[in-house]
C-alpha cells in the first residue's frame, strides 16, 4: 500500500486508533495546572521526565503576584521531577525553543494549539489539552486518530515582496478556518526548496487556523543544511499515496494578503484594504518571530520614524533571537524608528500582558489569530499581515504594501463569516425546555467561551471557578441561566482557537447533557471526550432544530430525536466510551491498572 507520511509514521491506515509513546510532551504556563490534574489522576512521579519540555512563556516575564507564584511553583516541579529540558521566563516562545529539540520522525504533542509548528522538521506534531497532557505524564502514551492528508503542492518562487505569511493566508481564505479540520497537511513540490526552515515553521504553524491536527515539510536538503548536514534521514508520503485532499498553489502568482476581523479566514489581497487606519503594530510571535522576520521588518523601518501616536512592539521569539538582533543592529534601528522592544514571550498576541490596545483601535499584526478581543479588549480591531507589511504600516500609519507601489489585487476567494459574533442581553437563545441555540453562530471560538486573559488567573484544574467567567463575552445570559442537562446546539467549527480546556472542563462541570454541532475543531473534541462532556457531529440536527423544539438524545442508540423525528449519528469507539461514562480522563486513568 501505498502511504501518507501520517499513515507511515504512526503505522497504520487513515482512520485507525492508534497509542503511541510521543518523543516530546510540551507543556507551558499551564503547567501549574496540569500538576493539579495529575495528581488528581493518581500520579505523583512522571512516567518518564526526559519526555517532557517546559517552557514559561506566555505571561513571561509575570504581569501579577498570582502568575509570578505559578512560574515558582513551576520551576519546584522542574527540580521535583528531575526534568531537563526547562526554559524560564524570557528564554523564548515554546514553538521557538522546541526548533532546538525537534528531529525528524519524532512524534511531539504540546498542549498549546501551534504545537504543530514543529512539523517544518519533518515530525507529527499536534497539540492538546492539559488534562490529556496530564494523563502522558501519568501514562506516558496517547491515543491518536490516523488523520486523512491534504497534500499541497507549491510550484514556483514567491516574487519580491511577498512572504510565508502571504502563502499561509492565501491558503487558509482558499479553504476556510475548517478547510483542513483533523487532517495531515503535507507540502510538496518544487516550492517547497526556496523556502527556509523558518518560513516553513510559518506555513506548519498557521496549520491550526485551518483545523488540521499537523502540518509537516520533508526531510530535504534545505533541512539537512539546518542541522549541519549534507542529507537527513526522515519519514516522507510514497510517490502514489492517496489523498483526501489535494490543492496546488503557484508561488509566482500570489501578492501580500491580510487577514481582516473577526477571523483568520476573512483574508483580502492588502490592496483591497490599503488606506485603513490603524493605531498599533504588532511584530513577533510564534509565527513571525524569528531572525529573518525581524531582518525584513527593520530593512523597511531603517532611517525612519512610525507614525505619530502609532504605537509598534517587537517581540524576539527567544532570548537567542533576541541577542542575534542586537549583534546585527536590528533592535537600534527598531527603537530609533519609535518601537517597543519587549521581553521574548507571548504576553500581547492572547492579552495577557504588556501592549493591550485602547478602545477604537486598529492593530496590524503578524501573530496567527484576530479574534474579537484576542489582543484582550474586544473594542478593539485586529488585522493580520507580514513582518514587512506591519512595519511599512507603521511607518504610514494605515494599512500600506511594503512594495511602496499602488496595486488593485483582488483576493479571489470568499468565505462566509458567522452571522453572529456576540448574544446580546436581551436576546435570550435558552428555550423553555433547556436548549440553548447558537445555530447561527460558526466558529464559535475558545476566546468566546472562555476570555484568554483570564486562562492563567482561572485555572482549568479548578472547574468551580470557571463558571462565572464562560461564555461571558459572548453570550451574558449563560452563566445566569445555565442548568444541568442543558443542551447546546451550534454551528460548524464550534471550538476553533487555541488548547484551551477551560469551556469543555466547565460545560462539563456544570453538567450539560451534550453539545451538537455542525461540525467541530478538532482539539475542542479531545478536550470535550477528555471532560466526559458528549459532542456529537449532526448538521440535519442543527438545521432541523426550531425553538421550542423537544429534543432527547440516546446515547446507547446513537440517537437523537428531534420531536418524534430520529437522527442517527456515529457510535463513538470503545476506549472514548469508557471514558465519557467515566465522566472523563481523570477517572478513567485513575482506574487504569
Amino acid at each position: 500500500m501505498k502511504r501518507t507520511f501520517a499513515e507511515k509514521i504512526f503505522g497504520a491506515k487513515t482512520g485507525a486508533i492508534v497509542f503511541k509513546k510521543p518523543d516530546i510532551v510540551l507543556t507551558h504556563d499551564n503547567t501549574a495546572s496540569i500538576k493539579m490534574t495529575f495528581e488528581k489522576m493518581g500520579g505523583s512521579k512522571v512516567n518518564d521526565p526526559n519526555q517532557l519540555l517546559i517552557v514559561l512563556d506566555h505571561n513571561a516575564p509575570p504581569t501579577t503576584a498570582g502568575l509570578a507564584t505559578q512560574y515558582q511553583t513551576i520551576r519546584n516541579i522542574v527540580n521535583e521531577q528531575g526534568i531537563e529540558k526547562f526554559y524560564d521566563a524570557g528564554k523564548g516562545i515554546c514553538h521557538q525553543i522546541m526548533s532546538y529539540h525537534a528531529k525528524p520522525k519524532m512524534i511531539i504533542v504540546g498542549s498549546d494549539s501551534h504545537t504543530c509548528t514543529a512539523g517544518a522538521f519533518n515530525t507529527m506534531a499536534a497539540g492538546i489539552d492539559r488534562t490529556e497532557a496530564a494523563g502522558l505524564w501519568k501514562r506516558g502514551e496517547t491515543w491518536f486518530r490516523v488523520p486523512e492528508s491534504l497534500k499541497i503542492t507549491l510550484n514556483g518562487k514567491l516574487p519580491k515582496g511577498v512572504y510565508a505569511k502571504d502563502i499561509s493566508l492565501w491558503i487558509i481564505g482558499k479553504l476556510g478556518s475548517d478547510g483542513a479540520n483533523y487532517m495531515s497537511i503535507e507540502y510538496h513540490g518544487e516550492g517547497v526548496k526556496t523556502l527556509s526552515i523558518s518560513e516553513r515553521m510559518t506555513l506548519t504553524n498557521l496549520a491550526s487556523e485551518m483545523g488540521a491536527k499537523n502540518a509537516v515539510f520533508p526531510p530535504d536538503e534545505v533541512l539537512a543544511k539546518f542541522y549541519g548536514k549534507t542529507n537527513i534521514e526522515g519519514i516522507w508520503a510514497d510517490k502514489d499515496a492517496e489523498y483526501y485532499k489535494e490543492i496546488e498553489i503557484n508561488l509566482d502568482k500570489l501578492f501580500p494578503t491580510i487577514a481582516a476581523p473577526h477571523h483568520v479566514d476573512n483574508v483580502k489581497a492588502l490592496a483591497e484594504l490599503a488606506g485603513t487606519t490603524v493605531h498599533q503594530g504588532f511584530i513577533g510571535t510564534c509565527t513571525n518571530g524569528r531572525i529573518d522576520d525581524l531582518r525584513e521588518a527593520a530593512e523597511i523601518l531603517k532611517g525612519k520614524k512610525i507614525a505619530n501616536g502609532f504605537q509598534l512592539l517587537v517581540t524576539p521569539a527567544s532570548q537567542r533571537i533576541y541577542l542575534q538582533a542586537i549583534e546585527e543592529g536590528l533592535i537600534k534601528i527598531f527603537i530609533e524608528a519609535g518601537a517597543n522592544i519587549l521581553s521574548s514571550s507571548c504576553g500581547p498576541c492572547l492579552g495577557t500582558g504588556q501592549g493591550i490596545p485602547a478602545d477604537g483601535f486598529n492593530i496590524i499584526s503578524t501573530a496567527n489569530r484576530n479574534f474579537l478581543g484576542r489582543m484582550g479588549n474586544k473594542k478593539s480591531n485586529v488585522y493580520l499581515a507580514s513582518p514587512a507589511n506591519v512595519a511599512y504600516s507603521a511607518i504610514k500609519g494605515k494599512i500600506s504594501d511594503s512594495r511602496c507601489k499602488t496595486f488593485d489585487d483582488k483576493f479571489p476567494y470568499s468565505k462566509k463569516q458567522s452571522k453572529t459574533l456576540t448574544i446580546s442581553e436581551n436576546d435570550n437563545r435558552r428555550s423553555k425546555n433547556g436548549i440553548w441555540n447558537y445555530s447561527d453562530t460558526d466558529n464559535l471560538n475558545t476566546d468566546q467561551m472562555f476570555a484568554g486573559k483570564l486562562t492563567y488567573k482561572v485555572l482549568s484544574s479548578e472547574p468551580e471557578t470557571i463558571l462565572p467567567h464562560l461564555f461571558i463575552d459572548f453570550d451574558p445570559n449563560f452563566t445566569k441561566k445555565l442548568k444541568k442537562n442543558d443542551i447546546i446546539i451550534g454551528g460548524d467549527n464550534f471550538g476553533c482557537g487555541s488548547s484551551r480546556e477551560h469551556p469543555s472542563v466547565g460545560l462539563a462541570y456544570a453538567g450539560v447533557r451534550a453539545v451538537i454541532v455542525k461540525s467541530v475543531n478538532r482539539i475542542f473534541y479531545r478536550s470535550a471526550v477528555n471532560q466526559g462532556l458528549l459532542l456529537i457531529v449532526l448538521p440535519d440536527v442543527v438545521n432541523a432544530y426550531k425553538d421550542g423544539d423537544k429534543l432527547n438524545i440516546d446515547l446507547l442508540s446513537s440517537l437523537v430525536k428531534i420531536n418524534e423525528k430520529e437522527y442517527k449519528f456515529a457510535k463513538l469507539p470503545e476506549k472514548l466510551m469508557q471514558i465519557l461514562n467515566k465522566k472523563g480522563l481523570v477517572n478513567w486513568i485513575k482506574e487504569q491498572k
